[in-house]
C-alpha cells in the first residue's frame, strides 16, 4: 500500500512540474480520455497524499476492522477523483442523470455503512466515524441554490458533525491506552477539516465543473411505465419529497442521504415526484395540522416500538419538538428549529439525536444509552431520570442540569466552557473539555457525587469527596 501511495505522490509531483513549464507530455497517463494535469485534480492528489496517507498509516498500525474501513474510505476518495475528472467531460445532467452519475460513490458509502451493522464491534466508534464522514463527499452533487443542499463548503463542515460525535469518543477512550488510535481519529478529522473543506473552497466553491460541450450524462436504466403513483404514507423528509421544501428551508441538508437511498433501491429517483397542490400543503392538511416532519433517516418499514407507545419525532403547536420512544435510531435529526422552540426527548434508547440550530431549551427525560448533539441553547439543557447518556454541545449553553441520572458524559465546546453545571441525585458524571491547542487531547473531569458535611460555627460546611481518595 505504501508503494502505491508513493507512486501517486511521484505522479502528482511530475504533473506539478509539467504545469510549471506549461508543457503537457504526450506520454502522460490519461484517465477516461482526459490528461490528469488539471490543477484541481493535482490538488486532489495532494489531498489524498497528505491527509488520507496519514489516516492509512495510522490504520495499518492498528489493523483489523479499522484498517478495513480505512481502505473503504480510500476507495471512496478514489471514486470521487474519477467523478471529478468525468464531470469535466460531461454535460450537466438532470436529476436522473445526477443519480446515475453518483451511483459509484453511493456503492462505496453503502459498503462502509454495512461494516457498522450487525453485532456491535469493539471498534464500532471507528466504523461509525469513517462511515458517517463519507456523506461529506456528496458535495459533488451540488447543482445550485435550488437543489436542496447546502453549498459545498458548508456541506463538508456539516457532514463532519455527526461523525465527530463518534470520533470524540475514540479520542477519550484511547488517549491513555493507544496513541495509534488517537492519531487515526485526529487524522481522519483533518482529512475533512481542513483537508477536504479547503480543497473544495479553493477549487469548487460553487460545485462541480461540467462541460458545456461534453458528452451527455449516461441515462439511468429505463423503468417500466406506470400510472402516477398514489400518495405514499408520510416518509422521512428528503430532497425528493414534495413536502420537505414546504416544511423547512434548511431540511434539504440531509437530502443527499435520500439520494443515495433512492439510488441503492434500484428505483428511479423521480418516481415519487408529484405536483404540490394547495390541499397537499402541510398547513392545509387535516391529518398533519400542527405537525412538521423532521429528517429521520433511521426510520424503517418495520420500526422497533417502545412498550410506552409509538415513536414520535414531530413539532407540536409550532413551539415544542417531541422525540419519543425512538429505539435503535442512530441518525435522528432536527434541522428546522429556532430560538423560540424547545426540544423534549423522552423514553428513547440506543439512539442518537442531532439538533442543528439554536433552540430555547432541551430536556432529555427517561432515556437509556442516548446521544444528543446540539449547536446552541438559549436557556438550558436538562438531563433527567436517564441512564448512560452522552450529550455534546457544539456551541453555547449557559446552563446544564443533571438530575437523578446514572452515567452521563458531557462534551463541551470552547464556547460553552463557562456553562453552569448543576447535578442532583446523580452518579458517574464526567465532563470533557477541549484541549488548549486545536489538536490537543480532550480533558476529562469527573464531577463529585459524594460530599462531607461538617457542622461548624453554627452552620454546616459541605466539601466534595476527592475521587482519588475514594
Amino acid at each position: 500500500m505504501e508503494d502505491k501511495l508513493l507512486a501517486r505522490l511521484e505522479s502528482a509531483v511530475a504533473r506539478l512540474e509539467a504545469l510549471s513549464t506549461g508543457f503537457t507530455s504526450r506520454g502522460a497517463t490519461e484517465i477516461g480520455g482526459e490528461t490528469p494535469l488539471d490543477p484541481s485534480i493535482v490538488a486532489f492528489d495532494d489531498l489524498i497524499g497528505q491527509y488520507l496517507g496519514r489516516v492509512l498509516s495510522a490504520a495499518e498500525k492498528i489493523g483489523g476492522q479499522v484498517l478495513e474501513v480505512t481502505k473503504v474510505l480510500q476507495e471512496a476518495f478514489n471514486v470521487q477523483r474519477e467523478l471529478l475528472i468525468k464531470a469535466k467531460q460531461t454535460q450537466k445532467p438532470d436529476l436522473k442523470g445526477l443519480a446515475e452519475f453518483l451511483h459509484p460513490l453511493n456503492e462505496v458509502i453503502m459498503k462502509a455503512n454495512a461494516l457498522t451493522e450487525g453485532r456491535r464491534s469493539d471498534f464500532f466508534n471507528h466504523l461509525k466515524s469513517a462511515a458517517d464522514s463519507l456523506s461529506a463527499l456528496a458535495w459533488i452533487a451540488y447543482s445550485g441554490k435550488e437543489c436542496g443542499m447546502s453549498m459545498p463548503i458548508a456541506h463538508v463542515e456539516e457532514s463532519w458533525q455527526m461523525a465527530e460525535f463518534y470520533n470524540n469518543k475514540i479520542l477519550v477512550e484511547y488517549r491513555s491506552k493507544d496513541p495509534n488510535h488517537v492519531e487515526w481519529a485526529k487524522a481522519i478529522k483533518e482529512l475533512y477539516l481542513p483537508g477536504l473543506r479547503d480543497y473544495v473552497k479553493s477549487n469548487y466553491p460553487l460545485g462541480p465543473v461540467w462541460s458545456p460541450t461534453g458528452k451527455p450524462a449516461a441515462a439511468p436504466p429505463k423503468a417500466p411505465t406506470a400510472a402516477a403513483p398514489a400518495p405514499p404514507p408520510p416518509p422521512p423528509a428528503s430532497l425528493f419529497s414534495s413536502e420537505s421544501s414546504q416544511a423547512s428551508s434548511s431540511r434539504p441538508k440531509e437530502g443527499m442521504a435520500a439520494v443515495f437511498q433512492e439510488i441503492s433501491s434500484g428505483k428511479p429517483v423521480t418516481s415519487g415526484l408529484r405536483k404540490v397542490t394547495n390541499d397537499m400543503k402541510t398547513k392545509n392538511r387535516s391529518d398533519r395540522t400542527g405537525v412538521v416532519g423532521a429528517s429521520e433517516k433511521g426510520r424503517t418499514s418495520s420500526p422497533t416500538f417502545s412498550k410506552a407507545g409509538p415513536p414520535k419525532l414531530e413539532l407540536q403547536m409550532g413551539r415544542k419538538w417531541v422525540v419519543e420512544n425512538q429505539i435503535g435510531k442512530k441518525q435522528l435529526i432536527i434541522d428546522d428549529c429556532d430560538a423560540k422552540q424547545s426540544v423534549y426527548v423522552y423514553g428513547c434508547k440506543d439512539s442518537v439525536l442531532q439538533i442543528q440550530g439554536k433552540v430555547n431549551n432541551i430536556t432529555v427525560d427517561k432515556c437509556t444509552k442516548m446521544g444528543v448533539v446540539f449547536a446552541d441553547v438559549v436557556a438550558a439543557c436538562e438531563i433527567v431520570n436517564c441512564n448512560g447518556v452522552e450529550v455534546q454541545c457544539q456551541g453555547s449553553a449557559p446552563t446544564i442540569s443533571v438530575d437523578n441520572t446514572a452515567g452521563c458524559q458531557l462534551y463541551l465546546s470552547k464556547e460553552s466552557l463557562g456553562a453552569s453545571i448543576t447535578t442532583a441525585k446523580s452518579s458517574e458524571i464526567n465532563v470533557l473539555v477541549p484541549g488548549a491547542e486545536p489538536d490537543g487531547d480532550w480533558g476529562e473531569h469527573a464531577l463529585p457525587q459524594q460530599f462531607i458535611h461538617v457542622f461548624k460555627d453554627g452552620h454546616f460546611e459541605t466539601t466534595p469527596v476527592s475521587h482519588s481518595g475514594g
